[in-house]
């Protein structure tokens, strides 16, 4: 286990805590589930019916009669009732703070009128901390493409209708003191209620520029400098609110059966992590990745790879080539068809670095001194790139540092892997030991524009299959909540179809999209269990359920090997077990007094 430094506490992160395995044997279970068809991803047992559970440690995977010598008076025992069980998911990508902002506040991505505007601000507000803004929101990110098409865009020029243009007037009255500023999803516009103009001191009588006013009264959208002055009168957001946020999203993860996420962290969420933890309040594990500029400030507070404990680890960094696909900005050999452009280099004055040169491509040569750095220190590099030029580029990059430091372990990854040129790139992944990151959703949500923008490139898009078939380690995560172009799903459900199917959730296109990119079930139920334990070093303690490893599992209401593909979409998480600990539970097992299942309480910190 890596020392801990004595600066470690510049991250609040509380100590290790460990549950020694010389504990582990022939005792007492806490816990038992029993009657499931259970895929428990251990190569040595790929199935059993029943666990026993002590603490925090699966102490028996097998059949009933197996796991039946476990148990004792005190107890608790849940029949499943010959329900289907895997390990708990692992998402390998998320943004848990920008999730919970969305779930506490306004998810406005696929809103596009009055009526629903309103109400999602309405509830919004309600939900909000007293003296929080209410802030992003993203309105109007489907209107050019609706949700899950497949055929080309709304007509463009003068066809087209106009862009939806709300004005303070449908959030005035559902806006109580809860001051206002929402954006447009590609930050074309910008809208503030009544309180964030006063708050800023703006009115058509104390006009400035870009303050719009109409009848000599402000319709609350605002640019320029009036946009400056409202955003310069936002107040800091609480550590309450963060705290609202992330109760909220772990309890979303808990609902879909998800127990670790792979997190891109910034720096002021990880206080969060460890307040919930000291409170007993987390439910979910976090493999924290905080960017790669921060290997110093790390290293210099003696933090080494695999700080942390089975809650919060850091042992991996992030770092940005190129932009997203989502607002055209992925970086390809060739003009993407629509602009004309071929994307960007990330600015690593745009990475939210505050420390350092920042973990992106520019200045030049600042990805290399990075990963060489970094790969000194021991540190694991996870390197977001979609575009095709982008992707070869830090694979040059990496087999760089690779040659010249030599061998060791590196569990690196190319984060999205999203537009390979050839299914050559994939075999080099494979020669230079690099992961494929993915998100499957993905696939079927950009395919709504991705021909229209790269045309015949698309075929190498989501090239899952090629990866797999080229030996290549695959990951599966959502990348949820998404970008500001751009919804996601954390549910492992659809996910899992996207990657089955490659078609939306209404069945198109027939056969799915480029299908012989389509991945089988137990691929992908791999990619989002072992796979990303082992990317992030913990393959010994999770991924699987394996006698001595930590009890995370979930309980889905269908046997997902049973069913056509189409229908894995639609099927629900009944129970989510996190440590030994009922964190979800739906009909039939939620109020089961007999198993000792309670469903959470309302505002409450999960199942007592």
């Amino acid at each position: 286990m890596p020392a801990i430094g004595a600066r470690s506490s510049c991250f609040l992160i509380v100590a290790l805590i460990g549950w020694p395995l010389s504990r582990l044997g022939a005792q007492d279970a806490d816990l038992i589930l029993r009657n499931a068809r259970i895929w428990t991803a251990d190569s040595a047992r790929p199935r059993a019916e029943a666990v026993a559970i002590r603490g925090e440690r699966l102490i028996a995977v097998g059949s009933n009669t197996d796991v039946e010598r476990y148990r004792s008076p005190r107890t608790r025992v849940i029949d499943a009732g010959g329900r289907f069980v895997t390990p708990g998911f692992i998402d390998d990508h998320t943004h848990f703070s920008q999730a919970g902002a969305l779930l506490i506040g306004a998810n406005l991505l696929d809103v596009a009128s009055a009526t629903p505007f309103a109400f999602r601000v309405k509830t919004a507000v309600a939900r909000m901390s007293p003296g929080a803004w209410l802030t992003g929101g993203d309105w109007g990110a489907y209107e050019d493409w609706s949700t899950n098409s497949t055929g080309p865009r709304a007509p463009t020029d003068a066809s087209r209708p106009a862009r939806f243009s709300p004005d303070r007037t449908i959030i005035d009255s559902v806006s109580g003191a809860t001051p206002i500023l929402l954006n447009r999803w590609d930050r074309s516009a910008w809208l503030a209620n009544g309180n964030a103009l006063e708050r800023a001191g703006l009115s058509c009588t104390r006009p400035a520029r870009g303050l719009e006013c109409v009848n000599g009264r402000a319709t609350g959208r605002v640019a320029d400098s009036a946009l400056a002055r409202v955003r310069a009168a936002i107040a800091p957001k609480t550590f309450d609110q963060r705290l609202r946020e992330a109760r909220a999203a772990q309890q979303h993860l808990a609902e879909l059966g998800v127990t670790t996420i792979h997190d891109i962290t910034p720096p002021f969420q990880l206080p969060v992590y460890s307040a919930l933890k000291q409170r007993g309040e987390l439910t979910v594990r976090v493999f924290a990745r905080p960017t790669l500029d921060k290997w110093r400030s790390l290293t210099y507070a003696g933090i080494a790879p695999g700080f942390g404990d089975d809650w919060i680890r850091l042992r991996a960094l992030k770092g940005f080539v190129d932009g997203i696909q989502g607002n055209s900005t992925a970086r390809f050999y060739e003009p993407q068809l629509h602009s004309g452009r071929r994307g960007e280099w990330r600015d690593s004055t745009n990475t939210g670095a505050t420390d350092g040169p920042g973990s992106g491509m520019q200045p030049a040569g600042n990805m290399e001194r990075l990963l060489f750095g970094l790969d000194s220190a021991g540190w694991w590099a996870n390197v977001h790139a979609i575009g095709d030029e982008a992707i070869d580029t830090v694979l040059t990059i990496m087999e760089k540092v690779i040659a010249t430091n030599g061998p060791k372990e590196r569990r690196w990854r190319i984060i999205h892997s999203q537009v390979i040129r050839n299914a050559g790139v994939a075999q080099r992944y494979k020669r230079l030991g690099i992961i494929a990151e993915v998100q499957p959703y993905h696939a079927i949500d950009d395919m709504r524009w991705m021909e229209e923008r790269i045309g015949t490139r698309a075929r190498w898009a989501y090239a899952f299959r090629t990866f797999r078939d080229a030996g290549v380690p695959l990951l599966f995560g959502s990348d949820w909540p998404g970008t500001n172009a751009s919804w996601y799903t954390a549910n492992p459900m659809v996910i899992l179809y996207a990657a089955l199917t490659r078609q939306t959730v209404d069945g198109k296109p027939a056969g799915g999209w480029f299908p012989e990119e389509r991945l089988d079930l137990e691929t992908s139920l791999r990619s989002y269990t072992i796979n990303n334990a082992w990317a992030e070093g913990e393959e010994a303690s999770k991924g699987s359920l394996t006698a001595g490893k930590l009890a995370d599992l979930v309980v889905i209401d269908r046997d997902l090997f049973a069913i056509p593909p189409t229908e894995i979409k639609d099927a629900k998480v009944l129970l989510t077990i996190v440590g030994g600990r009922v964190v979800h539970a739906a009909a039939p097992f939620a109020d089961d007094e007999g198993s000792g299942v309670r469903s959470q309480a309302s505002g409450g910190s999960g199942i007592r």
